[in-house]
C-alpha cells in the first residue's frame, strides 16, 4: 500500500512539474511580441515590372494588370509584356513562383493603419509597411480554410528570411483582434492577425489562433530544447512570428 501511495505521489509530482508554466521577464515578452513577418499585400502594382517563373522554367516579365482570387488567394494572373505589350494570362497551376511590387495605394493604406494603432509602435516596424521590396509568391496546393478541395494557388511568403522549415503565408481574409479607441485617438490593443496559412513538411494548413494550441506539437514538438524553453502553456498566439523564427534558429543550430 505504501509503495502504491509513493508511486501515486511521484506521478502527481511529475505531472505538476510538467504542467508548470515558464515565467518570462518583461523584456522577454516584449521581444516575443515583436512582429517579424513581412506585411501581407493583396494588390500588385500595375506600374512596376512583375516576374513570373513557370514550372517549366520559362520566365515572363511584365506589368501585372489583373489577378483572379478565391478567398483572397490567387489562382490566375494576367501580365502585359514590358517589351511587346502583349497580354498573357496564366493559371496558378502553370506558375512556380512570382515576384511583384505592392501597389502604392495599398502601401499608403497600410501606413495609415499602422499609425492608427498604438500597439504597432512597440511590436512592428514601419519599414515593413512601406518598403519597396518585391513580394514573393510561391505555388502551393492547399485546402482553403481547411474546408475546400485541394487546389493550386499563388501564396505570399511572409517569412522569407526564416522559411526553410516552417513557411508562413499571408491570409488575405484574415481578421484581427479588436482594441478600443477614446475620442478618436489611436487604437489601444488589438491589431493581432488571427490566421495564416502554414506549411511544414508536406502539410499546408490554415492556422487560426483558436487552433494554435492543438497544432503546437506538430509545429514545434520535434525540438525538445525549444519545447522546454517555450512550452505551449506558457506562450501566446501573439508570439507566433517570434516562435517560428526562434524554432528555426534553434533547429538549424
Amino acid at each position: 500500500m505504501r509503495l502504491k501511495t509513493l508511486l501515486l505521489a511521484l506521478c502527481v509530482a511529475s505531472t505538476t512539474a510538467f504542467a508548470q508554466k515558464v515565467k518570462y521577464s518583461k523584456e522577454d515578452i516584449k521581444k516575443m511580441e515583436t512582429y517579424l513577418f513581412n506585411e501581407g499585400f493583396n494588390t500588385p502594382s500595375p506600374k512596376k515590372t512583375s516576374t513570373i517563373i513557370l514550372k517549366d522554367g520559362t520566365t515572363y516579365k511584365g506589368f501585372c494588370n489583373k489577378i483572379e482570387t478565391k478567398k483572397g488567394q490567387i489562382y490566375e494572373v494576367a501580365i502585359k509584356d514590358s517589351v511587346t505589350k502583349k497580354n498573357t494570362t496564366f493559371n496558378a497551376d502553370q506558375i512556380n513562383e512570382m515576384y511583384v511590387y505592392p501597389s502604392n495605394a495599398e502601401k499608403i493604406a497600410k501606413v495609415a493603419k499602422y499609425m492608427g494603432n498604438i500597439r504597432n509602435f512597440g511590436t512592428k516596424k514601419l519599414t515593413k509597411n512601406t518598403n519597396n521590396d518585391r513580394i514573393y509568391f510561391v505555388n502551393q496546393t492547399v485546402s482553403l480554410k481547411n474546408k475546400k478541395d485541394d487546389k493550386e494557388f499563388l501564396m505570399q511568403v511572409i517569412n522569407p528570411g526564416f522559411d526553410d522549415i516552417i513557411s508562413v503565408y499571408h491570409d488575405p481574409r484574415a481578421k484581427e483582434t479588436t482594441g478600443f479607441s477614446v475620442m478618436g485617438s489611436p487604437q489601444l490593443g488589438g491589431g493581432v492577425i488571427k490566421s495564416y496559412y502554414v506549411k511544414k513538411g508536406d502539410k499546408v494548413m490554415w492556422l487560426h489562433k483558436d487552433d494554435f494550441e492543438d497544432n503546437y506539437d506538430f509545429l514545434f514538438g520535434d525540438n525538445a530544447e525549444f519545447m522546454k524553453k517555450y512550452p505551449k502553456n506558457s506562450v501566446e498566439w501573439d508570439y507566433f512570428s517570434f516562435l517560428v523564427n526562434e524554432y528555426t534558429t534553434m533547429t538549424n543550430g
